[in-house]
């Protein structure tokens, strides 16, 4: 190793065990504050979505209706259908959290968060925990790399059986068919690097209602818990 290299993982050395009580921060602020808010459903999607597209109209609703059926309602707390989720939410009077990620070119929370609970994360897998270990379950409205990685990361989670199924929503057929496609011909059939029963982890729908009837019928007889 060069001599220059040397000198600087020292001193990159020296600095993580500060960075450690950072991450830890992280972790007791959000078990602190969502161990307060009771169940909720953890919904994703792009920033990008404006408020005439439809999909931010449908995870309005959606999020309004999972507030008369119990439920919080857990976002990004970004704009886009993170927006739409907590818009629908605090309208109907329910409990409305943004975990919020710093980025370069990001703002705050979207005006529709609860003040107390807003999140504030530096660190990606310190927030993907708060989002899993408080959602009871997830919808993924059309979105991005993002949403992508949320979508994977659960799925791997209940695969795996590091956590215990949860309901999985894809809304949108149309946005998601390609991906269910691929996973479908490619990952099971030609690679065959899935299982057939795996395909059974998730739903997809364009019924914003229905949404609500899967997560109510996962839980007629599972207890609503923090899922690890």
């Amino acid at each position: 190793m060069p001599k220059h290299t040397r000198k600087n993982w020292t001193e990159l050395k020296a600095q993580s065990s500060w960075r450690m009580f950072k991450i830890m921060a992280e972790f007791v602020d959000g078990f602190e504050k969502l161990d307060e808010t009771g169940p909720c459903i953890s919904i994703f999607g792009s920033a990008r979505t404006k408020p005439d597209n439809k999909y931010y109209k449908d995870a309005e609703k959606l999020a309004s209706k999972l507030v008369d059926a119990g439920y919080g309602v857990i976002t990004g707390g970004g704009p886009g259908i993170m927006e739409a989720a907590n818009k629908g939410a605090k309208e109907a009077g329910g409990v409305s959290v943004g975990l919020h990620i710093e980025l370069p070119n990001e703002e705050g929370c979207n005006e529709f968060v609860d003040p107390s609970r807003i999140i504030t994360f530096k660190y990606f897998f310190a927030r993907k925990v708060m989002f899993i270990r408080y959602a009871q379950g997830v919808v993924y409205m059309p979105g991005g790399f993002g949403t992508m990685d949320e979508l994977f990361e659960v799925m791997t989670l209940v695969q795996t059986q590091k956590i215990e199924a949860i309901p999985m929503v894809f809304y949108g057929s149309e946005y998601w068919k390609g991906l269910i496609d691929w996973i479908k011909n490619t990952m099971l059939e030609k690679a065959g690097n899935v299982s057939a029963k795996d395909l059974d982890l998730f739903h997809v729908t364009d019924d914003v209602d229905e949404v609500v009837r899967i997560i109510e019928s996962h839980y007629e007889n599972q207890k609503l818990r923090p899922n690890f």
